[in-house]
């Protein structure tokens, strides 16, 4: 299936529409969520590496959020970043996440790694990776969930921001990018995900996850690349530019 092209300035080239719909790319109604980058997700002695996950494909979107992040921030996007959370008791975990596996040789929340207990908000590697740190002013919503909607106040800020469209990038693309995504839609946002600025644990669950995304009709929301999403930015840009004051 191949990239809708915008029919007005400022949408995104994406399949299986041109994004958003109706309209064009705005700060006024669009934001970028950038979900999970934290040590647990892609850095040595997370989670992640916990599991025995080589962090090459985690790693490999992180200098397209960068570029997302510029973007945004030059042109008064709004950008909201997640953090999956846990409290120190793990009174908030929930029990299949305390499970290690059949042969209890696996990792869980809160268990302790070569950087502190994973997940666990504090911990050296529970924060947001450097690469893509927040500025002051980037809401932070921490999770003890996958999705980002149903455990936070991320609906009600949004909303207060007047954001109808949202522009996806982050870890994991088979779980917090796909529930995330979903909860949205069910909001009645309108969403991208980014396809080369998210990650799975491995590229084959990358390019499943982004492939179970890509329906004709729809219903997912839509797909681009970093490219297509910066072009339509700097178009907005220039058209904004040109216009008489």
């Amino acid at each position: 299936m191949t990239s809708t092209p915008p029919d007005r300035i400022g949408a995104v080239p994406a399949i299986p529409y041109a994004f958003p719909l109706n309209r064009a790319i705005s700060p006024a109604t669009t934001a970028l969520i950038v979900i999970d980058v934290q040590g647990d997700f892609c850095a040595e002695g997370g989670y992640m590496a916990g599991f025995g996950f080589d962090l090459t494909a985690l790693r490999k979107p992180i200098p397209r959020i960068r570029e997302l992040l510029e973007a945004c921030r030059e042109h008064g996007i709004t950008i909201c970043h997640t953090r999956e959370t846990f409290s120190a008791d793990l009174s908030d975990v929930q029990p299949h996440r305390l499970w290690r596996g059949a042969d209890g040789k696996g990792v869980a929340v809160g268990d302790s790694g070569p950087n502190g207990r994973y997940l666990i908000r504090g911990e050296a590697c529970w924060d947001i990776v450097p690469e893509v740190a927040p500025l002051p002013g980037e809401r932070i919503f921490d999770k003890p969930s996958y999705g980002a909607f149903a455990t936070t106040d991320l609906d009600a800020y949004l909303r207060e921001q007047g954001i109808r469209d949202l522009i996806f990038a982050g870890l994991t693309t088979d779980c917090c990018i796909h529930t995330t995504v979903r909860e949205a839609l069910d909001r009645g946002y309108d969403t991208l995900t980014v396809s080369d600025a998210t990650a799975a644990g491995t590229e084959d669950v990358h390019e499943a996850a982004l492939r179970l995304l890509v329906k004709k009709s729809g219903v997912f929301g839509a797909v681009a690349d970093t490219a297509a999403v910066l072009g339509a930015i700097r178009n907005v840009a220039n058209v904004n530019a040109a216009s008489p004051s």
